[in-house]
């Protein structure tokens, strides 16, 4: 038996349209200078189930040295880690101080 949570949904699509495909959603918080490429929907953020962290900062055009510290429900994470939907995703810049 397989439950789905609130989070995910069916999305029909493909090459010939007889694929299905399982979108899921996440939260995106970006930090400092990072905010700037926080997504408009990033609240409920679509992505498919096994999206690592390195192919959402590719979609949202964040390069991948900017991206030190990565927190997936609150635990650290890397940019392989893989999301399922459901997760809340926070991405930190790399921070100086003196």
């Amino acid at each position: 038996m397989r439950i789905l949570d609130f989070n995910t949904s069916v999305n029909v699509q493909g090459v010939s349209g007889d694929r299905k495909m399982m979108q899921t959603y996440i939260s995106i918080k970006l930090f400092a200078t990072l905010t700037r490429y926080t997504p408009a929907s990033g609240d409920k953020y679509p992505v498919l189930p096994g999206t690592t962290i390195l192919d959402l900062l590719k979609e949202l055009d964040i390069p991948e040295n900017d991206a030190k510290l990565i927190f997936i429900n609150g635990i650290k994470g890397d940019l392989t880690s893989s999301l399922h939907g459901g997760e809340r995703v926070g991405i930190f810049p790399p921070v100086g101080g003196g």
